[in-house]
């Protein structure tokens, strides 16, 4: 079975490749348009896209609300008031978390495939788990390890839960407002998002610390912060390209080693720094990327929740 899905795996691929862009175009596409439009005053030209496939089997599943009749006569309307409505933003949100899982499957897939070797570096196996960004010595060849299809596809693996849980966690403070309006109306364009549901939730944990003083809020306020930092901080080190590092920390000794009094405190001839690897720096911005990213979300959690 195994050799039979080697032997395909360039059909296999291309497949999930098309799916993926046709899912980030077009999502990413009517997202920015409708922040275009929104932003020029001109909301009334957003692309609003109605789920009609889903709310036609919601309808035939016994909900009622969207006029459009039981596909089966006979079957109760026990869940209209189980399934929630469905609306253009959900679709966009359902199509965003589709694009999510279909980038960590392909980028998986190709990472399995292409372990052992591929047409661009046929001897991939001999250099192990993970290699220089060139690969090594041979130009363009970036991205291509087991090891870089593994933070690839775990970086684009919490992209994907943090836009399913943003998607149902407004949902559920919306449900608790008892309207669903402000998603529905929102959730369509980007700016919604970060305003409606990131900034506006955020506003109680900031003011854990307010010109009144402190109040239970503050610890998860520093947390917020603090993990804010270690979650941006992560992207420094995953977009790390061959030698920035050391040219970084080099050009800082240089600059150190130009005044005397620095220079005879930090004897470069006694002590060079070393930079770090593209595996090693991956690997710290990856741990970064994922501790920063739970511990603010929770904490944002926490804050919505008072």
């Amino acid at each position: 079975m195994i050799p039979e899905i080697i032997q395909h795996k360039a059909a296999i691929i291309a497949q999930l490749s098309w799916i993926s862009m046709f899912l980030g175009f077009h999502v990413l596409g009517i997202f920015v348009h409708n922040d275009v439009v929104t932003a020029f005053g001109e909301v009334e030209k957003q692309i609003l896209i109605e789920p009609i496939l889903a709310q036609v089997i919601q309808s035939a599943s016994g909900k009622d609300s969207y006029g459009l009749g039981l596909l089966i006569a006979s079957i109760p309307t026990c869940l209209d008031e189980i399934l929630l409505p469905l609306g253009p933003t959900d679709l966009m949100a359902h199509h965003s978390i589709a694009l999510g899982v279909h980038v960590t499957v392909l980028i998986l897939l190709k990472g399995g495939f292409d372990a052992r070797g591929s047409t661009l570096m046929e001897d991939k196996v001999h250099f192990g788990y993970g290699f220089a960004c060139d690969g090594p010595g041979r130009g363009g060849t970036c991205d291509i390890s087991t090891w870089d299809s593994f933070y690839l596809a775990t970086f684009w693996q919490l992209n994907t839960v943090a836009w399913l849980t943003f998607y149902f966690h407004w949902k559920l403070l919306a449900l608790g407002q008892a309207t669903l309006s402000s998603i529905n109306e929102s959730g369509v364009y980007l700016m919604g998002w970060f305003r409606d549901y990131l900034w506006f939730n955020s506003s109680q944990i900031i003011n854990g610390y307010s010109a009144y003083g402190a109040n239970d809020l503050a610890v998860w306020d520093w947390i917020f912060l603090l993990a804010h930092l270690c979650w941006a901080v992560g992207f420094m080190f995953l977009i790390s390209w061959r030698g920035y590092w050391q040219e970084l920390i080099d050009s800082i000794l240089f600059m150190h080693l130009q005044a005397p009094v620095l220079g005879n405190i930090w004897q470069g001839q006694y002590y060079t720094p070393i930079a770090l690897s593209i595996v090693q720096a991956r690997f710290i911005g990856l741990v970064h990327f994922s501790v920063g990213f739970i511990l603010t979300y929770a904490a944002f959690i926490v804050g919505s929740c008072n």
